[in-house]
């Protein structure tokens, strides 16, 4: 099987400190790419490596991705 190659770019990633203890990490243009850690660096190195996976799993997200994007705040 051929590995996807993965091209540099920037991702936005919610980093949240748990309730419970450590971080989770969410990236907002992949949604199934998620991960934690027990530590704030822990939690950012795992959500690279979910995103690496993640594209190289679904190859033609790496498309999707060329689209213009914009991130508002809402406020309720």
């Amino acid at each position: 099987m051929k590995k996807a190659k993965i091209r540099q770019g920037q991702f936005t990633v919610l980093l949240r400190e748990e309730e419970d203890g450590g971080y989770s990490a969410q990236c907002l243009e992949l949604p199934g790419a998620i991960s934690e850690g027990d530590n704030r660096p822990d939690a950012l190195r795992n959500i690279r490596e979910a995103i690496e996976g993640y594209l190289e799993a679904f190859p033609e997200e790496a498309k999707r991705l060329k689209f213009k994007k914009e991130v508002v705040k809402v406020t309720l």
